[in-house]
């Protein structure tokens, strides 16, 4: 016992350079679950997660992983509902876990930033950000407060778009009115945290945002800032990119709100050649910024009298901006990196992290584009979850049996 007395009662800063060493959360879990002394010395909620998980948010089984001889390492790993922590004492690496969390039941994901999850719950209208492993959560100001709500009266929602006054589902309204949503830092352990909120809301792909101490989200102050595919925040700013590939940069370091419009840079020459193309922004290395065009092709049919459609990722292009330049350059190679894209903000990171994969590839997921063929146009794309290499062209897709509606998401560092 006396060992492990002195064990135990080891020194903070020793035990925080311990902690430094970890790259993923189930390590985290691990140390935490070693005594009751080391479980109070770590932080309620952790630094990041340094490995990359990729959720899902329905309860479908899925039987097929990254590769095929990992169908026999698979485990089902459920969040107790009456404990603040997932119980994760069997977890190993290199393993392919579902987890089942309760928290998400019924719920639509919006966005992941920073190891946290951005959700809608559905019923309340509440936006929330959510720790998916410690449960630890903070609500956001809720759907009802978007610029473009006007009333919700039980059931029935009011919504004016460009003075068109129109009544739809309460419910409906919470389901599709955020499209994305980002967070500039990691939340702090309490509901005073300091951090920036921006979400992509409504029919027309408008931006809106959330400062500490506000009770309701406001739009951005640049006129017909409209058809936004993506937003982030790199370098202290926030960068959007529409329909058209044009480029808007706005200042975070305001009291007011974000400030700023177009920039300066003319919309990248894609080469996709696509009729549906998707625009992302990643931040990338030496303070550049690098847009991703992604061409999709979509088919119609009818099955059962019900219209479906295929929704299949052909290409990317990708460019690069470099620091106060304004041309876009395209590039051909990410070298050792990998880019992550879907309704995550999307990040540049090295492959060490995933399981057998190497650099130069494009990971992507569905995202806001496939959800509204979805509401809008009453279609029923299957989920699309895959990997793009740049070198040879090569598109691979994986969890082919994912619910049409899962909506999937990754967990980044």
């Amino acid at each position: 016992m006396g060992e492990f007395d002195r064990w135990s009662d080891i020194h903070q800063d020793l035990f925080n350079e311990i902690n430094k060493r970890f790259y993923s959360y189930n390590n985290y879990i691990q140390l935490r679950l070693v005594c009751k002394q080391w479980n109070l010395k770590l932080p309620k909620i952790p630094e990041g997660n340094k490995v990359p998980w990729l959720v899902l948010s329905t309860g479908s089984a899925v039987k097929e992983s990254f590769e095929e001889e990992a169908h026999a390492l698979e485990e089902e790993v459920r969040a107790p509902e009456d404990e603040g922590i997932l119980d994760a004492r069997g977890l190993e690496e290199k393993r392919i876990y579902h987890l089942m969390l309760p928290d998400m039941q019924d719920n639509i994901m919006c966005g992941s930033c920073h190891g946290w999850l951005i959700i809608v719950m559905v019923y309340e209208g509440t936006v929330r950000i959510l720790n998916p492993f410690t449960k630890v959560h903070l609500d956001l100001p809720p759907v009802s407060t978007l610029p473009n709500v006007i009333n919700i009266n039980g059931d029935k929602c009011t919504l004016c778009y460009k003075g068109l006054i129109i009544t739809r589902n309460t419910i409906f309204v919470h389901q599709d009115q955020i499209w994305k949503a980002i967070i500039n830092s990691t939340p702090n352990n309490d509901n005073d945290s300091d951090f920036i909120a921006v979400v992509i809301y409504g029919l027309f792909l408008e931006l809106a945002f959330y400062m500490p101490n506000e009770k309701r989200w406001i739009r951005f102050p640049t006129r017909d800032l409209v058809d936004i595919h993506d937003v982030i925040f790199f370098e202290e700013k926030i960068f959007a990119v529409d329909g058209n590939g044009q480029l808007y940069e706005f200042d975070t370091r305001t009291k007011s709100g974000p400030v700023g419009g177009k920039h300066e840079a003319t919309p990248p020459p894609s080469n996709v050649g696509m009729p549906n193309c998707y625009y992302y922004l990643i931040g990338g290395d030496n303070r550049s910024l690098l847009m991703l065009v992604k061409g999709v092709r979509h088919r119609y049919y009818m099955k059962n009298q019900k219209r479906f459609c295929k929704c299949e990722t052909v290409k990317f292009d990708v460019y690069e901006l470099k620091k106060n330049e304004k041309t876009w350059s395209r590039i051909h190679s990410l070298g050792n990196y990998i880019l992550v894209i879907g309704s995550n903000s999307s990040v540049q990171i090295l492959p060490s992290n995933f399981l057998n994969c190497r650099g130069n590839q494009i990971y992507f997921t569905d995202d806001m584009h496939d959800r509204r063929e979805v509401y809008f146009e009453n279609t029923t794309p299957a989920s699309q979850i895959g990997i793009f290499d740049l070198e040879d062209g090569s598109c691979q897709t994986f969890l082919t049996d994912v619910d049409s509606f899962c909506h999937p998401i990754w967990i980044l560092p």
